[in-house]
């Protein structure tokens, strides 16, 4: 018999749990148990709508009604054109490759279950393209499925077969169930290999201790967590899936919400610097030198801001906004306002750019306030530094020297500031702008720059919260202000899609669109999702993009930023000023096409996303944006905030090569449709997930959340929060609750508590 505690290698075998083990980091029962399935192949229907998502995987089962060779058109080889009858009134068009191989197989009239990618070939019309696929018993007259005792078949659904197979041939009875479990897998280790795991291990397993107390399962009508792992894996009815998955939903949630209670815990024991407001001081000094009145928003959170500050337990508070709507100045009041108090700010920008575009824009907004030691200085000036990782050493050196000696107030620089060179006289605030950009690492590595026994205020800011910052603000772990009024003297912003392929004169006509924006006097953006063929992995085809994909039809391109300037300034933009900008330029070159951008003698800058945040160029009016598919919906809102920031309204082209029906473009006009930052980080959060909302990964890639939505379940969340801030209250390291312990250290493994504990 097995307990959830027990290691794999003693209950499958020394391979089977390495496997596991480099696949998935799998070495307990609970590991596996709770390595919960994706999706269910059910009988007679496909697994999603009848009109699914292009790209989606999907298993059908039904009657095979044609059959049909044919010659491919450009290579040698044959295709089999398969129908499959799924008794829902619609045949599913299937296309096998190697039709020559499996036409011995896969004949008219035999019953079969297919699984695969769909793919829009044309709107409305979709297809299974090389599917695996496993030939069914037939039906007795009994309705029971017969006898299969041999596997034929192809790709993942011979190896589920496979793994049903015992001495006496397949496993008739599993092959009849409703729902076949479809687990996350890896190249390596498929899913059936992880459904005859889970098999093994629950004919083994001994009955559960369940931590959730009694009156909190009976107050939401939860199942015994062991009902709820056998029934989640094996079910038998739609309705077992959708009770466990309660259960354990609910599990997540609590095991998440005991960390951050835990930690909330923790943080509430450390000091930070009162920096009481003055009357008096720099601060003052600068809203009364303000040529314009900030917006009731920015009043409203420079006063919860002030509030923190001037409290001894240290400020973790996340600052959002629109693209434009003033972040920066309520940032640097905050900033001020440490100043006042006598200790240092460190302003974390993630490029160079950026961060020499926050030195310029903190001096010329400061002016003899920010001048100290300069001939003409304010009487409570401070003084800007500017550290980055290409300054000559001279010049880092005075820099340096002026942040250890406090006589720099404000520290602005990008990862260099977290070289153990840098130190501070005394570091009370850390300011990370487009938090997302930076590791909770890097982060704790400057707070860890504060005096000893003291933590340093933190603010972090973004335009587009992306999946994990909306999660954990979700979660209850920040402090928020927002910003959702857009200051006076922003302009609208038009975005129109582009469909390259379908369109291709639409292309030309957004060159024209720079063309005549140009001759108004305006400038343009043009930005591209890579530098140069020669980056590594680019795959160059013969038209000069980069190519991805395989099969039969022409993988997605992408153009790279030094072939499409030198495309248009050597033809539809020879006639204008066209300016080369990306990440692969010295710092004194980058800076240098910048400046020239900044002061209008380059007409259109093309460039990668080195532009991405914090440029403000109030002129440019128009942006084209190449392969937009290629970027996310968080990165995409964030650079056409470059745009619109003067007098006149700004026009985004987002130029793709996308399918039509496809995701892709379903995402792109979705950005268009809408300029609300907060609506598109909602899609962005759908469409990437929540991402690994306990480590470091922040793209949505890794999920520590396997059942929990944060958009969706909120309530759950709720109901978790409040559980677990009670018992964490009473029992501060759940002594007195070692199930809990035990459900909280399965959810969340000793190096994201390390992490955790850092951030």
């Amino acid at each position: 018999m097995a307990t959830l505690s027990d290691r794999l290698d003693h209950i499958l075998g020394v391979k089977a749990a390495a496997s596991l083990a480099d696949a998935f980091d799998m070495h307990t029962v609970e590991d596996l148990l709770r390595h919960y399935p994706v999706r269910y192949a059910t009988q007679g229907q496909p697994l999603t709508e009848e009109d699914p998502e292009d790209g989606s995987h999907i298993t059908v089962i039904g009657r095979i009604t044609k059959a049909e060779l044919r010659p491919m058109r450009n290579r040698r080889g044959s295709l089999l054109k398969v129908v499959l009858d799924t008794g829902s009134g619609r045949g599913v068009d299937v296309t096998f490759f190697n039709g020559d191989k499996v036409k011995y197989v896969v004949r008219e009239g035999l019953r079969a279950m297919m699984s695969g990618t769909v793919n829009y070939w044309r709107p409305g019309h979709w297809n299974l393209s090389h599917p695996g696929y496993l030939i069914l018993p037939e039906i007795d007259d009994d309705e029971s499925v017969g006898a299969l005792t041999k596997v034929r078949g192809g790709g993942d659904l011979r190896g589920l077969a496979q793994s049903a197979k015992g001495a006496g041939g397949v496993d008739t009875s599993f092959m009849e169930r409703e729902f076949i479990p479809v687990y996350p897998a890896t190249a390596k280790v498929q899913s059936w290999d992880v459904l005859a795991c889970v098999r093994q291990v629950l004919d083994q397993l001994d009955p559960i201790d369940d931590p959730l107390p009694e009156p909190v399962r009976a107050g939401r009508a939860l199942l015994q967590v062991s009902d709820a792992l056998r029934l989640i894996h094996l079910p038998d009815h739609k309705s077992d899936i959708e009770q466990a998955r309660e259960r354990l939903r609910f599990d997540e949630a609590l095991a998440l919400q005991l960390v951050l209670a835990e930690r909330r815990h923790e943080v509430s024991g450390r000091t930070a610097r009162a920096c009481m407001p003055h009357t008096d001081g720099i601060a003052a000094a600068f809203d009364r030198q303000l040529p314009f009145e900030l917006t009731a928003g920015q009043k409203q959170v420079v006063g919860e801001i002030s509030a923190d500050l001037a409290r001894t337990q240290p400020m973790h508070r996340l600052l959002q906004g629109e693209v434009g709507s003033g972040k920066t100045i309520v940032a640097l009041h905050a900033m001020l306002q440490v100043v006042d108090a006598g200790s240092q700010c460190a302003l974390l920008a993630p490029t160079e750019v950026l961060a020499a575009q926050h030195y310029r824009s903190l001096r010329g907004m400061l002016g003899e306030l920010g001048a100290a030691g300069e001939l003409g200085a304010a009487e409570h000036a401070t003084r800007i530094v500017l550290v980055t990782g290409s300054m000559s050493a001279a010049a880092k050196k005075a820099a340096l020297l002026e942040a250890v000696t406090g006589e720099a107030g404000i520290v602005i620089g990008t990862h260099a500031l977290i070289q153990d060179s840098v130190e501070f006289f005394d570091l009370g605030m850390v300011v990370v702008d487009e938090q997302h950009r930076f590791g909770v690492e890097q982060r704790d590595a400057l707070r860890a720059k504060a005096k000893a026994g003291s933590s340093p205020h933190l603010l972090v800011m973004t335009a587009t919260p992306i999946p994990r910052t909306i999660a954990m603000t979700t979660l209850g772990d920040l402090e928020t202000s927002t910003l959702t009024e857009l200051p006076r003297g922003r302009s609208p912003i038009t975005s129109k899609v582009v469909p390259r392929r379908q369109h291709p004169n639409w292309v030309d006509r957004a060159w024209e669109r720079i063309l005549e924006e140009v001759d108004a006097g305006r400038q343009a953006y043009v930005v591209c999702s890579r530098i140069g063929d020669d980056e590594e992995g680019s795959g160059k085809s013969r038209n000069g993009r980069s190519k991805s994909g395989g099969g039969e039809k022409e993988g997605p391109t992408t153009q790279a930023v030094l072939d499409v300037f030198e495309m248009l300034r050597s033809g539809p933009l020879s006639g204008v000023r066209v300016g080369l900008l990306h990440g692969r330029l010295p710092a004194d070159e980058k800076d240098q096409v910048m400046r020239a951008f900044n002061e209008g003698s380059v007409d259109v800058l093309v460039c990668t996303t080195v532009v991405e945040v914090g440029v403000d160029v109030p002129n440019a009016t128009v942006m084209v944006i190449v392969d937009a598919d290629r970027f996310g919906v968080s990165q995409l809102h964030q650079l056409r905030g470059r745009i619109g920031r003067g007098e006149h309204p700004g026009l985004c082209l987002l130029v793709t090569d996308a399918a039509p029906g496809g995701s892709a473009m379903a995402r792109l006009n979705a950005v268009a449709a809408t300029t609300d930052g907060f609506e598109l980080s909602v899609l962005d959060l759908r469409t990437r997930r929540e991402g690994d909302v306990l480590g470091a990964a922040q793209s949505g890639t890794a999920r520590s959340l396997r059942l929990l939505s944060l958009l969706d379940d909120l309530e759950v969340i709720t109901a978790a929060q409040e559980f677990a801030r009670e018992v964490v209250e009473s029992d501060p390291g759940l002594q007195r609750h070692p199930g809990l312990a035990g459900m909280m250290h399965a959810a969340v493994d000793s190096e994201r508590l390390e992490y955790l504990a850092k951030s």
